[in-house]
Formats: structure tokens, sequence, C-alpha cells
């Protein structure tokens, strides 16, 4: 019996662990210890739900793609009433993210640095429009900024501000539902941003907020950029609450996806054309964001 030449691992040796990773022989077959040992077979239980579920996602997609009209798509895209509601939902999805931009900024910095009771209650209040039937948000709106609401009544009264059925009325259905999206992802941004660089600042002389612009926003700005994004888009589709609160009125009220409901109705193409445009929108967005939530994989 011959003794195994020096460097050769035996069979089913374990491998020294000062050493690091090292080739073994195992019944024939050579893999490095050390690293994991992936399965690449995957359960057929679990495979086959994963394959309808990816199938019940991307079907509808491809339906709407395989039905769209495209000899006729260029007309229908050029139309006036296509390019009265993409205007309308360009400038208040816009506007919306304007208003999420400038209230959900600090809110959600207040949630991510200060300390103050009841501020599981607040995130929850926060996060409560994403959750909320978008119908029901509307209602609630009404209720809250209507001509007879709690605070509608008294704008209209002292200063002749009417919100419900008007565009502005949209931007703030929009700016309700998608404020939430924005909040999230600006609060996740912070909290892993380092708070001692805004300490440094404060040490310095520099003020709660001038460390906040100076500092802490320069550092965060691409959470702040991917929350914006979000909530741009969000607010390009909502439907519920918009129709609840500003109604459906051609060129003053009606955005994209209320178009696509009426169209359905009565012009099936125009609604599949206008589907397109919002599904063109929705990929631009996801290339967007690839690198922040699609990088990990």
């Amino acid at each position: 019996m011959t003794e195994p030449k020096a460097g050769t691992p035996k069979a089913g040796a374990v491998p020294d662990a000062a050493t690091g990773p090292a080739e073994v022989l195992d019944g024939g077959s050579r893999r490095r210890s050390g690293t994991p040992r992936f399965r690449t077979g995957v359960p057929l239980p679990l495979l086959l739900p994963a394959l309808g579920g990816l199938v019940f996602l991307v079907l509808p997609l491809v339906a709407l793609l395989v039905r769209a009209p495209w000899r006729s798509l260029p007309d229908q895209l050029t139309s006036v009433a296509v390019w009265q509601a993409l205007r309308l939902s360009l400038i208040t999805a816009t506007a919306a993210t304007a208003v999420a931009l400038v209230l959900g900024v600090p809110l959600a910095w207040l949630l991510a640095r200060a300390r103050f009771p009841g501020r599981r209650l607040v995130r929850a209040l926060v996060t409560l429009p994403l959750v909320l039937p978008p119908v029901v948000g509307g209602v609630a709106l009404l209720l809250a900024l209507g001509r007879n609401g709690i605070v509608g009544r008294w704008l209209d009264s002292a200063f002749g501000i009417t919100l419900p059925f008007t565009t502005a009325g949209v931007v703030v259905a929009e700016a309700f539902v998608a404020m939430p999206f924005l909040v999230i992802s600006v609060e996740g941004t912070l909290r892993a941003a380092d708070p001692r660089y805004e300490e440094a600042a404060t040490t310095l002389g520099a003020s709660r907020f001038t460390a906040f612009w100076r500092v802490t926003l320069p550092m965060v700005a691409p959470g702040v950029a991917a929350g914006a994004v979000l909530a741009w888009a969000r607010a390009l589709g909502e439907f519920g609450a918009t129709i609840t609160f500003a109604g459906n009125f051609p060129g003053r009220t009606q955005t994209m996806p209320l178009s696509v409901y009426l169209a359905l109705q009565s012009d099936p193409a125009a609604a599949i054309a206008l589907s397109l445009v919002l599904l063109a929108v929705s990929i631009a967005v996801l290339a967007g964001l690839r690198d922040r939530w699609m990088a990990a994989s």
C-alpha cells in the first residue's frame, strides 16, 4: 500500500480551517470545501406554484401586447382625447409629487431622527393610505376637504377655495395616496445614513435645519429621488380616490386611468393604446430603479 503524495488530500478528509478552502475528493467527485454547496434541484411542490405565479403575473401583460392595435396605434395615441388625458396626468402627477416632497421629506426625518411619544402610531397613520381602499380615501377627502367638509367648509367661506371636482382636487387625491411611498423610502434611507455627520455639523455651530439641509439631505438624495419616482408612478396610476374626490371631467379631472376606464366601454382599441402608455411608463420607472431594488439579484 503506497502512501499518498505530499499535498494530495485523502478521500473524505476534513480540510484544515487554518489553511482555508481546499479541494477534497469525495466518492470520485471533486468539490471545493469551505464554500457553500448549492442545491440546483428545485422541489416540484415549490416549482409548480412558482411557475403558476409567474404566469399569473405576466399573462395579462402579454395579452395586452398581443391584442394591441399596433396598426392604428399612432392614430390612437395622437388623438386629442389621449393627449388631453396624458397632459393632465403628467401635470397632476408631477404636482402631487412636489407636494409629497415638500410635506413627506420633513415627515420622514421626524420619524427617523426625532424621539417623541406615539411615534409608532404616527408611522402607522402615515402608512394607512397604502392599505386603505382608494375609494375610501376619496370619501375621506370629501368629508375633510369637500364644501361641507370639516376643513373644506372653512376654506370655501374664508378664502373661496373649493377643491372637489377641480384639477387641484386631482393633485390632492394623488398626493394623498402617493406620499406614503415617498415617506417610507426616505425614512429608510435616513435610518441607514450615519447620524454622526449631522451631529458633527451641529457641534460646529450649525443649526439642526442647516445640518439637515447641508449635510443630511445630500447624503440621502438617492433615496429621496427613488421615493419621488415611486410617488410619481403611484400618482400617475391613481384611480379610485381621484374619481371619488375630483370626478371625471374631460380636460379638467379626467386623467389617464379614468380615460382608460371610459374608453374600455366605448372604444376598446383606445383603452388598449392608453394602457400601453401607462405600461411603458411603468417599465421606465422599473428600469430607473433597477440599481436600487434589483442589483441584489
